[in-house]
This record gives structure tokens, sequence and C-alpha cells, in this order.
């Protein structure tokens, strides 16, 4: 079933604007409206629905985005390092590229690379209603971007129960307990879906993934040897996992 077809819009129109704001993040409403090729009114009617619905907000500059739960963040404080930690929008996709990019040395997290690449590559909506099977969440300093965590689940019925997890934090702001937060609130709204196992596998070469992972309660389930060739050198691949 798709997404949308989840949501109670009560009319074509009305899907079409949502889909179209999704799809293109903050927009002007002349840009919508004439993209949409929508009469002034009918427009006006499906955009003042929406937003009542909580579907649709308004920006100070009176552009149009998906509503996200603003009351869903989470403010730390740690060694006087502010930062947010809240699911992903739209707009946050270029800096969770650039985070992935920088907070992953080569060959150190092949699964977190592909993630990048595929982002970087493909057009990859954020669902402000939390039904996708893609999920983001982003800690922020600053409204900049400094780490996330990322789930996914395999389209597979057999292996609906399960899902994967990639997790980091720029250099910079390691040491102040942001991808602890990050990790457990990827794994509480894995539990909220419904998932009983999270999967994280990652090169048995990098020993700080493994110890962070073991010391927030995951396990070593599988190892593949020689998995990857990094370099030159064959590499084990380590399957980490947890059950919720």
């Amino acid at each position: 079933m798709e997404l949308t077809e989840q949501l109670e819009f009560g009319h074509r129109g009305r899907r079409d604007v949502y889909e179209y704001i999704e799809s293109h993040g903050d927009v002007s409403q002349a840009q919508a409206r004439d993209a949409l090729n929508m009469e002034a009114r009918e427009f006006g009617h499906h955009v003042a629905i929406l937003k009542r619905d909580g579907i649709l907000a308004e920006t100070d500059a009176g552009h149009l985005q998906i509503a996200y739960d603003e009351a869903a963040e989470e403010e730390y404080e740690e060694d006087a390092i502010e930062y947010t930690i809240r699911q992903a929008r739209q707009a946050d996709m270029t800096g969770i590229v650039g985070v992935m990019r920088s907070a992953i040395d080569a060959g150190t997290y092949v699964v977190a690379e592909s993630v990048a690449d595929m982002i970087d590559h493909e057009e990859v909506l954020l669902r402000h209603n939390e039904l996708e099977s893609r999920m983001f969440f982003v800690a922020c300093v600053e409204n900049d971007v400094v780490g996330w965590v990322h789930l996914e689940h395999p389209e597979m019925e057999k292996l609906s129960h399960t899902a994967e997890l990639t997790v980091g934090v720029l250099d910079e702001y390691r040491e102040h307990g942001i991808g602890s937060h990050l990790l457990q609130r990827g794994l509480e709204w894995a539990a909220q879906q419904g998932y009983e196992r999270i999967y994280n596998s990652v090169p048995s070469t990098n020993e700080a993934a493994i110890e962070f992972l073991k010391a927030h309660g995951w396990e070593e389930e599988a190892r593949r040897h020689d998995h990857y060739r990094l370099d030159g050198d064959y590499i084990d691949e380590v399957m980490m996992e947890i059950d919720l």
C-alpha cells in the first residue's frame, strides 16, 4: 500500500498538494500552485484543510512545508555543547550526507557508505508521519546536522520483524553523549513500529563501533570471514544485533 493511501486526504487535489510539498521540501505557495496548475481558490482551500489537519505548516516566510511534530524534539546539553535530536526533514538531506561522509573513514562503515551513496544519488523522501520503512533522526547543533541514526527494514515479509541501523557523529562532537542519544532514539522508534530485532554490520577493523554497540547492549551474532576487500586486504564483516 502506498504511504499516501494511509493518510485521509478526502480529495485528490489535497493528495497532489501534499505529494508536491513532500517531494520539494520548503516551497512558496505560488511555486506549488503553478506547478500543480491549480486555480488560486482551489489551491488555497486544499492548503487550508491540510494545515487544519496538521499535515502542512507555513513558515515565517509564508512557504509551505510538511508539518513535523516539534514536541518530539529532544534537547540536551553536555560539556557546554547544546544539541537537539529530532526526526530528519527533507532540508536535512545534504547535511546528513555530509556528516556521513565526514564521520566515516573509507572502508570502516561500509553499510553507512552505501546509505550515503544512495541518498546522494537518488530522490529520497522523508515522511512526516513516521509510516515509511526508512527513518532518519538527526542531532543538530545550532540547526547544523552533526550526527544521524538511520533505520530501514527489508521489503521481504519474512524479514519484516527486523531492521538495519546505522549511526554516527562528527569527530568534533563525539564524547558528548550524542551517539548514545541517537541510538536510543532510533531503537525507541523501532520498538514503536513493532520491530523485534535490529542489526548493524561493520568491518571487524572498526573496533570503536563494535565496542560502542557492545557498551549499549548489542551482541555479535555472526561473522562473515573475508567478506570485504579493503585496500587489498580481506576483512571480516561483524554483524551486531539487539533484541527489542
